[in-house]
């Protein structure tokens, strides 16, 4: 009798990489003319990243801006949550907040294990585990399918598979 196979469904930041990617986009606004003297500033606020300017338009040329050397760098953007992505005036400036989003929230886990079982194939368990989702099966070509039906799904998190055996 063969052991099922199995892999875990998680959503993890390459904290590196979006210090990189925003290390990038603050190089990039200090040397665009267009942003030149209208305090134009992208910076880690504690957890979240804040973007800064004195207009709307150029708060979100600057998100712009940190959204392209994050596809740069394989992160994705469903990582960063900056609410409805409308900039907040503060004084004289606007404000842009982005948190990075990690883990998978119970709603997203659960939405997970709907859509394979609904969809999925016959005989693939799931099971939450905390902040992930382990996806067990006698066939690996059925996980196969099931990564690749996640791949294709419209859920509000960035997935990565791991620990597949």
């Amino acid at each position: 009798m063969a052991a099922d196979s199995s892999f875990d469904v998680v959503s993890k930041i390459d904290r590196q990489e979006v210090d990189n990617a925003l290390n990038q986009a603050a190089k990039e606004i200090a040397q665009r003319y267009d942003f030149k003297g209208v305090g134009a500033s992208i910076a880690w606020s504690g957890e979240s990243i804040l973007m800064v300017a004195n207009s709307a338009e150029r708060v979100k040329a600057i998100y712009d801006v940190f959204q392209s050397k994050l596809i740069r760098r394989d992160v994705s953007l469903k990582a960063i949550d900056v609410g409805d992505g409308e900039p907040q005036p503060s004084g004289k400036e606007y404000r842009l907040a982005g948190a990075l989003k990690e883990g998978l929230s119970q709603e997203n886990a659960k939405k997970i294990t709907k859509l394979i079982r609904d969809e999925g194939p016959k005989g693939v368990k799931t099971q939450i585990q905390g902040e992930e989702v382990r996806v067990s099966s006698k066939s690996r070509n059925d996980l196969q399918s099931v990564i690749a039906l996640l791949k294709g799904a419209d859920i509000d998190a960035a997935l990565q598979f791991v620990n597949y055996r």
